[in-house]
């Protein structure tokens, strides 16, 4: 796949929102100004998971000023993180997929940097960000050293210092080239990777800015994620070894 120099033939880039009803209108504006400059053709997906606030109700403003480029995904029940990165690689349509949280913790004119990756020349590529100076809580950090350091054992994922950092550009022939993944929850990242290296995907890494969250609430750390992480790891696990 032929790209210009700091350019995308095509780019879908998608967002999960689970309760994000004061980050979602800037997420979603920023996201439009980003993708903008690095294509001339570009949707952007909301994914609303659930939410029981204004969410919905403020993507939707979004879409009715941009609605050739804005689509949104909403359903009732929520169903947890990995689920909704899901249905939004399900729901891209483009040749590159590029997907971050909707927390406003990311600087999205940052997938130049990305891009830069993909012009390395190699045909299967994976462009992965990872978070320069990460700025959460100290038993967050702590929590997700942890659970990397478990899914490069368990998973055999290596050369990836960041496996959950949710800034990842994917060729769409990535989603044609490995099973339908299955995590519900915070495993999807270690999923896509650990599927696509797997497949014969280069895995390039490079560093994107992080910010502290201002608005809303991260469920990340939650006891119950990250159980429920570990049962998918070793569920994953078994998938990809009977193939």
């Amino acid at each position: 796949m032929t790209e210009l120099a700091g350019r995308l033939e095509s780019l879908s880039m998608f967002f999960p929102f689970h309760n994000e009803e004061d980050n979602i209108i800037p997420v979603l504006e920023e996201a439009l100004n980003a993708g903008s400059a690095v294509t001339d053709d570009l949707e952007v997906i909301a994914v609303d998971d659930g939410s029981t606030d204004r969410t919905s109700e403020r993507a939707e403003s979004v879409r009715i000023r941009f609605p050739e480029t804005v689509r949104i995904i909403s359903y009732e029940i929520n169903r947890g993180y990995g689920a909704a990165v899901r249905f939004g690689l399900e729901a891209s349509t483009h040749e590159w997929i590029f997907f971050s949280d909707g927390d406003r913790q990311f600087k999205l004119s940052d997938i130049s940097r990305l891009i830069e990756l993909t012009n390395s020349g190699r045909d299967k590529l994976l462009a992965l960000g990872y978070r320069v100076n990460r700025e959460d809580s100290f038993h967050r950090k702590m929590n997700a050293s942890l659970f990397n350091a478990a899914m490069r054992l368990i998973l055999g994922i290596r050369g990836v210092r960041d496996i959950d950092c949710a800034f990842k550009l994917i060729p769409r022939e990535a989603m044609r080239a490995i099973p339908p993944l299955t995590s519900e929850g915070a495993l999807i990242s270690a999923e896509l990777i650990a599927r696509c290296s797997r497949a014969g995907f280069t895995l390039l890494e490079t560093g994107v800015t992080h910010y502290p969250r201002l608005f809303g609430e991260q469920s990340g750390a939650r006891f119950g994620v990250i159980a429920r992480a570990f049962v998918e790891m070793f569920a994953c696990l078994r998938s990809i070894r009977s193939g």
